[in-house]
């Protein structure tokens, strides 16, 4: 909302984050401040049939910051907005209003406390909570919290926490923020995943790239990064950084100008004719969508998996390519084997078996009239000639009945 439009809704003008709150306390909107103690999200919850069951998911428990009274059941309080959630962890810091329940069917000013987000203490995306006793910190802390208090970010720089943020939450120091950049859309998960909206970001006045997607194209030009898991983790957690597609664990790139500086596990294009040779990666600035992770899975549980360029398929692998399959069929005009330039043509199976069949036959032939061929005097063998075509003979006939073992029963060709 801008300025004006808050001024205008308060009737004041608006020079402090003090004036806005005090403006919204003035307007009879009802938001409070209050430190989450515990929230549903299973059947294990021992209130989770009293909260509404599978309905309550999200429900936090909550204390209110200036009266920390402990309870044997706190107050609670259900999400705002349903189909966008984020929950919070205990010790952290939500901002509560009330808002109409399922009850106003009845009574219209029946009413339930919702909560909003959580309030960025830290302004950091891992955690944002803070110590229900913070005037003594434990002995690995107190530094930490001086310097909070003093007005700096808060800086994790050990393994351990005294937070207690949840039952299985476990504070990491090695997760970093991303670094925003001017029009930035960014959403952050707590361990290093996040969705980036952005653009190439070039120097007004330079026009120099302002990260390592910006060094093509024209400010503006908008890229979408998805990233799962910082490559380039410090214990300085505390520090933005940028993704890092060769590092990062995986990573989705939908980009329009934008050279994506991925190096490629393998980049051969020896098969390719010359000068018909796909761009690589790291060089090509068309729209594309690059995926980048330890293994990739295209799985299609019911229907087909369909590859459709408009021209050319390439398959380069640093090791092995792999084909199984009941039935494997190409349909081309040509195809090369173990070469680009091969030009040894293929032997048609049935075709060359009919002709060999043909010339054994005729050999065979021969060789019966040689093998009782008779010379002068007549009835005289030509002893030389009819011993070597009776030993041929047998030769022949199993050639004859091999034949059919020359062509695969699996593999054919056109």
């Amino acid at each position: 909302m801008a300025t004006k439009g808050i001024s205008a809704f308060l009737g004041k003008s608006i020079d402090s984050i003090g004036d806005l709150t005090q403006g919204i306390r003035n307007s009879g909107v009802n938001l409070k401040a209050v430190r989450v103690t515990g929230i549903l999200l299973n059947d294990k919850n021992p209130r989770f049939e009293e909260l509404g069951g599978w309905n309550g998911l999200g429900t936090i428990e909550y204390q209110e910051i200036d009266n920390p009274i402990v309870f044997s059941k706190y107050p609670t309080a259900k999400p705002l907005i349903s189909n966008s959630k984020q929950f919070p962890l205990i010790n952290e810091i939500v901002y509560l209003i009330l808002a109409p329940n399922t009850s106003i069917g009845g009574f219209t000013q029946s009413q339930n406390a919702y909560y909003v987000n959580v309030v960025s203490l830290w302004n950091h995306p891992h955690h944002n909570g803070f110590p229900s006793n913070p005037q003594n910190p434990p002995p690995a802390q107190q530094k930490d919290y001086q310097q909070t208090q003093a007005g700096s970010v808060r800086r994790v720089t050990d393994q351990s926490t005294e937070i207690n943020l949840g039952n299985t939450f476990i504070e990491r120091p090695n997760i970093h923020p991303l670094l925003p950049f001017e029009g930035d859309i960014l959403q952050e998960g707590r361990w290093g995943n996040s969705i980036r909206f952005s653009s190439t970001i070039k120097n007004t006045q330079t026009g120099q790239s302002q990260n390592n997607w910006s060094s093509t194209g024209t400010s503006g030009d908008p890229i979408t990064i998805i990233r799962n898991g910082q490559g380039n983790q410090t214990e300085e957690g505390w520090i933005p950084i940028t993704e890092e597609i060769n590092n990062d664990d995986a990573s989705i790139y939908l980009s329009s100008t934008q050279i994506i500086p991925l190096i490629a596990s393998s980049a051969n294009y020896f098969s390719y004719p010359s000068g018909s040779a796909p761009t690589i990666p790291n060089q090509y600035t068309g729209s594309q969508v690059v995926l980048n992770s330890g293994r990739l899975i295209f799985n299609a549980s019911e229907d087909h998996l369909l590859l459709s360029s408009a021209k050319s398929i390439g398959l380069s692998s640093a090791s092995t390519v792999n084909i199984d399959a009941s039935t494997f069929t190409v349909q081309t005009g040509k195809i090369y084997l173990g070469s680009k330039n091969a030009t040894e043509p293929l032997m048609l199976g049935d075709s060359t078996v009919d002709l060999l069949r043909q010339l054994i036959e005729g050999i065979k032939g021969l060789v019966q009239v040689l093998g009782v061929q008779v010379g002068v005097p007549p009835g005289v063998f030509l002893e030389p000639t009819n011993t070597a075509a009776k030993s041929l003979t047998p030769t022949l006939t199993q050639l004859i009945n091999n034949l059919d073992t020359l062509t695969s029963k699996d593999n054919f060709t056109s």
